[in-house]
């Protein structure tokens, strides 16, 4: 199935949009968690862990979802395809990898944000052993983010065995 020119540029703009707004989210949770670990004031803390679940759950999951789907849509509806090519598989893996542990880390995150939301806000110095992985886990989405990103901007080489005979049937006009 092909696209319309229209229609391919609507699902492009939508698939851009979702990708680099899940992208900003994560920035932006990135600087909560940064501030919860390095703000002095529980007031400042509290509110970053009630932030970061928002910012989760309300953004970055719902981005996330949106960038996966109009991801499919375009390579089901272009040329490139979803198996022809490398780039757009490892893409595909790593972009699915990423919304699993995305969900599972969520967990923690809304555990971290009731558990602020309850306590005093004297007794949060325990929560920052718990925010380091939240560092971790925001800073390696991040990292998948932009080389996502780099896939698709740079779009490397390689078929699949299957874009390669895909290929050759174009070409030849040859039916499987």
């Amino acid at each position: 199935m092909t696209m319309t020119p229209g229609l391919r540029k609507f699902a492009l703009t939508a698939h851009v949009t979702s990708s680099v707004g899940w992208l900003g989210a994560v920035v932006g949770f990135l600087s909560l968690v940064v501030t919860a670990l390095t703000s002095q004031d529980a007031q400042t803390v509290r509110a970053a862990l009630i932030a970061m679940e928002l910012t989760g759950w309300f953004a970055i999951v719902p981005l996330a979802l949106a960038s996966l789907l109009s991801g499919l849509v375009m390579s089901l509806g272009t040329p490139w395809g979803l198996f022809r090519h490398y780039w757009v598989l490892f893409k595909l893996l790593l972009t699915i990898l990423a919304i699993i542990v995305l969900v599972l880390n969520m967990q923690t995150v809304s555990f971290l944000a009731g558990v602020a939301a309850e306590t005093g806000s004297a007794d949060l110095g325990g929560l920052r052993g718990a925010l380091w992985g939240e560092l971790l886990h925001a800073g390696g989405g991040l990292l998948v983010l932009v080389v996502t990103t780099i896939l698709s901007v740079y779009k490397p080489r390689g078929m699949t065995r299957y874009g390669c005979r895909k290929q050759h049937e174009q070409r030849t006009g040859a039916q499987p």
